[in-house]
C-alpha cells in the first residue's frame, strides 16, 4: 500500500480546580470554547466539538501527527490561562487560586 492514513480523535476534558463554577456566565463559555476551539486549530488538531458546563469543558479533536497528546494539553491550558488573564476581569478569584496555590 502506498499511501496509510489515520485519524486519531481525543477526547479532552478540563476541570476548573475544586470543580467551582466559574464558568457560570453562558456569553464567557461560549467565548471561550471559541478560543479553545481556535488554539485547537492552531496546533493542527481541528476540533470537532468544544463545550462544557459552568465547571469543566470538553474538547474532541483530530490529532495532529506532529503534536503529542501532552503538548496540546500543555499549549490549551496556557491558552486558556491567558485568556482568563485578559478577558475575564470577573474571575480575578480563579486566576488568584491558579497563582498561589501549590499543585497537589
Amino acid at each position: 500500500m502506498p499511501q496509510s492514513l489515520a485519524r486519531v480523535w481525543v477526547h479532552l476534558v478540563f476541570s476548573t480546580r475544586e470543580r467551582r463554577m466559574y464558568l457560570q456566565s453562558a456569553d464567557l463559555r461560549e467565548e471561550m470554547f471559541r478560543m479553545l476551539g481556535y488554539h485547537a486549530k492552531q496546533a493542527a488538531c481541528p476540533p470537532a466539538r468544544v463545550g462544557g458546563w459552568s465547571d469543566h469543558v470538553h474538547i474532541l479533536c483530530g490529532l495532529s501527527r506532529t503534536i503529542s497528546i501532552a503538548d496540546l494539553v500543555e499549549t490549551l491550558k496556557c491558552e486558556t490561562s491567558k485568556w482568563v488573564k485578559d478577558r475575564a476581569l470577573d474571575l480575578e478569584h480563579f486566576i488568584g487560586r491558579m497563582a498561589t496555590e501549590p499543585f497537589r
